[in-house]
């Protein structure tokens, strides 16, 4: 079985965007770009069978770099130091001083950490192109670009073809469109005796990787018909079209998974987010970070879900807001309504306009409808909350917890100042401060008792003065 290397070179500082940020981490669609890159790399070995361990060759901002790709992919991963910013050749120099097992590998890719359109098929197309030549020593993927400013340009000579970057490039050059990528497979011995060679003469000053092909080398220029997978992201609006291209592909994705979109154009959905099928989308829909959403669920215009759970046969109406929370089957959540983390509404629950919970958990068929806040809170099963009703939970301090039982009435406009508990079958009447447990069947009421006076209004009716 073939060895290969992946070499992930992440060491570039991005100055053009113009963030304090490393820019193998800029995010789009919930992940780094550079998780696509080792995603689609590891993806490629499985699919064919192959031990394959991507090396990431960092440098600004590398503890930054290495912790991301160590919490995201924990002990897959090599790392390796490019100490100085010298080009792409130097990095590489870098991949194998720092991880000398990368020596031993038959193959090493080459790729770049800000090129996340990359698929596993991009990988595999150069693979076979070098398995199906046993003498090819590399090879390179190419594109023909309609404007190729700023690439290096493909110059087929001899047995082989040579890159030449625009800087060293004569005008005649600079007129070929076909151009580099930057992502290669080379024979592993053949690259390091070709990396020893490679000197830093050139206007730039950088070692170029590009040096390794040569005109009169076993090496093949592969280009692709697409241009687009090997879009890199040197700016932000560059960094906003692999987002649109890669929102575009998990779109796709997800209606031919059966999941209705009724405008793909304003449906956001990241990387990650699972859909099952016969659910729906509607515009501005956004569904984020690790978010899953069961099947035959319906999600309404301007709804945002963030790391949140919503099963099958729910429904999260207009402008709600779910993070870290969990709506179970049949629930229906919203319009305008706010879950906050460690939320759990059970099935068949309601949760209404303008309610907003936090660490609450609401068991099947409980109805809080209108205008209230449920924090650090457990309902029972049945029970029904009235418009207006508040757990004070917070003393100034410290959190306390409400519990209310299966099958509780609380009217409108109730105050439970925690740590509170409502016995099961239990009856608030409105507009009550409870302050005291209630026991199961029990009835509260706590307010001042009304007192009439007729004929008094006229002392507090304010008229108009004549103007």
């Amino acid at each position: 079985m073939a060895t290969i290397g992946i070499a992930v070179l992440a060491a570039g500082k991005g100055s053009r965007l113009k963030i304090d940020r490393a820019k193998a981490l800029c995010p789009t669609l919930g992940r780094a770009l550079i998780d696509y890159v080792v995603e689609g790399a590891m993806a490629f070995a499985t699919e064919e069978g192959l031990e394959a361990v991507p090396t990431v060759v960092v440098g600004h901002l590398k503890e930054a770099v290495r912790n991301h790709v160590e919490q995201t992919f924990p002990g897959q991963c090599l790392f390796a130091w490019q100490k100085q910013q010298r080009g792409t050749a130097d990095a590489m120099r870098s991949f194998f001083e720092e991880c000398p097992e990368n020596s031993a590998q038959d193959f090493t890719f080459v790729v770049c950490a800000d090129t996340p359109l990359l698929t596993a098929a991009t990988f595999a197309r150069l693979w076979e192109e070098m398995k199906s030549r046993p003498g090819l020593k590399a090879c390179a993927g190419t594109f023909h670009a309609d404007d190729p400013q700023g690439y290096g340009r493909i110059l087929h000579e001899g047995k082989g073809f040579r890159i030449v970057e625009e800087k060293d490039a004569t005008p005649a050059q600079r007129e070929i469109t076909e151009v580099n990528s930057g992502f290669y497979l080379v024979r592993t011995a053949y690259l390091r005796e070709r990396l020893a060679k490679v000197d830093n003469h050139n206007k730039s000053g950088e070692f170029y990787l590009t040096d390794i092909f040569g005109a009169d080398e076993d090496v093949a220029a592969v280009s692709y018909a697409d241009p687009l997978v090997f879009l890199g992201v040197n700016t932000l609006d560059q960094l906003e079209e692999v987002g649109r291209e890669l929102r575009r592909r998990k779109n796709v994705q997800l209606m031919r998974q059966g999941v209705l979109m009724l405008d793909t154009a304003t449906t956001y959905v990241d990387w990650q987010v699972e859909v099952g099928a016969e659910t729906i989308l509607h515009p501005g829909t956004h569904l984020l970070g690790a978010t899953r959403v069961g099947s035959r669920v319906e999600i309404e215009p301007g709804a945002i879900l963030r790391d949140s759970v919503v099963e099958d046969g729910a429904a999260i109406l207009a402008y709600s807001h779910l993070d870290q929370a969990v709506v179970r089957a049949g629930a229906h959540v919203g319009p305008f309504a706010r879950l906050r983390p460690d939320t759990d509404v059970g099935p068949n629950a309601k949760i209404g306009n303008f309610v907003e919970t936090k660490k609450a958990r609401l068991a099947a068929g409980v109805k809080v409808s209108h205008l209230s806040y449920v924090g650090d809170a457990e309902i029972g099963a049945d029970s029904n909350i009235g418009c207006g009703f508040i757990t004070c939970n917070y003393d100034g301090a410290n959190k306390h917890q409400t519990k209310i039982g299966k099958n509780v009435f609380v009217g409108s406009d109730v105050q439970a100042v925690a740590p509170l508990e409502i016995g099961d079958g239990a009856f608030v009447a409105a507009g009550s401060t409870v302050t005291k447990d209630v026991p199961p069947g029990g009835f509260a009421i706590a307010r001042s008792p009304q007192v009439t006076k007729e004929g008094m209004a006229k002392r507090f009716l304010k008229s108009k003065k004549p103007s």
